[in-house]
């Protein structure tokens, strides 16, 4: 497994991290076999493990700290925080309130006493940037937190947040964590080059669309609960991407790749990026995985990809998983 530096932290990790959002009741229940998944990962290389505190309410990193008894400092452990951790609104955000109570009880869970990197989950609108770098700071002087950055944010916040990092002496966004997949590739027109300007680290998430390029069932029958609309092919956005992943399949079988060999290796390929994070369920994925750990892509079939999904081309807008609260709530468009 390769290693690259995570931006400017003088950290190595490596070029896959290990997504730990499937491990719990949001995917595999299973604890032990869950705990075997983080260690087969260890064994092939990966040294970067990304949780947050909202998978399963906390469960995801209950069964990270299990797996990482006795392998702790050799781990670079990042979680996130800002969604929801109860019906209280005072339990979410990024107030210095929240963020204070929430390392806490991220650590707890992780059975650490400290977090390399501490990520913002999503942007939130209701409080100050400065409110939240400077306790952030404070966290990072405590020694509770190595690093922070931030997960989802647009361009414009991302440079917002530098900006108020130097003119206020906090520490800054050493990360993003954004989107990104051949079918998602929207963050190629701000996000990506932004994160080079600042020398920011950035490990993507959702390398596979969803599961749109595992090479599985897209029926939207096969998919249930809040997922569901995102693979109904009588949705326009679900039927281009459906004829996308067709052209994209024959792609990786004319290069003799899995599809989602190609998904990854894409990804990876982005100058800007630091580290994939794959998501596993089963071992079984995770071995798929990392079988492809390797590939790289000639400027040919990067080309192929360009003309089936061009650069900074969103197919589904709502791949981003982030609407800003300008779109969402109407009352802020209207007198």
């Amino acid at each position: 497994m390769q290693r690259r530096i995570l931006g400017g932290t003088g950290i190595s990790v490596s070029e896959y991290a290990l997504g730990a959002m499937m491990l719990g009741a949001w995917g595999n229940t299973d604890h032990d076999d869950c705990v075997r998944i983080v260690h087969r990962a260890l064994d092939a290389g990966i040294n970067f493990v990304d949780t947050a505190d909202v998978y399963a309410a906390g469960e995801s990193e209950e069964i990270v700290g299990k797996a990482l008894k006795g392998r702790r400092e050799d781990v670079v452990l990042a979680t996130k925080a800002v969604s929801s951790m109860g019906t209280d609104a005072n339990h979410s955000g990024s107030s210095r309130r929240w963020l204070v109570r929430a390392v806490e009880d991220s650590l707890r869970r992780l059975g650490t006493d400290y977090i390399d990197l501490y990520q913002m989950h999503r942007p939130d609108p209701a409080t100050d940037i400065d409110e939240t770098l400077a306790a952030l700071s404070d966290l990072v002087r405590a020694g509770k937190v190595r690093a922070i950055g931030s997960s989802t944010f647009p361009a414009e916040q991302i440079v917002e947040a530098q900006w108020t990092a130097d003119r206020r002496g906090h520490s800054r966004f050493r990360t993003e964590q954004p989107p990104y997949s051949m079918l998602a590739r929207g963050v190629e027109n701000a996000v990506l080059p932004t994160a080079q300007r600042y020398g920011m680290g950035v490990l993507t998430w959702g390398p596979l669309s969803a599961g749109w390029l595992s090479g599985r069932d897209l029926s939207a029958s096969s998919r249930a609960g809040l997922e569901s609309q995102k693979f109904d092919l009588s949705i326009p956005e679900n039927a281009r991407k459906a004829e996308a992943v067709h052209a994209l399949s024959e792609v990786a079988a004319e290069a003799g790749l899995p599809l989602p060999h190609l998904a990854t290796a894409f990804v990876r390929s982005h100058p800007a990026v630091t580290s994939v994070i794959i998501g596993p369920r089963t071992l079984d994925q995770l071995d798929s995985m990392l079988t492809g750990s390797e590939v790289t892509l000639d400027a040919d079939i990067l080309d192929r990809i360009d003309a089936i999904v061009p650069p900074g081309t969103d197919l589904n807008r709502a791949d981003n998983y982030y609407l800003p609260p300008a779109i969402t709530d109407a009352s802020l468009r209207r007198r």
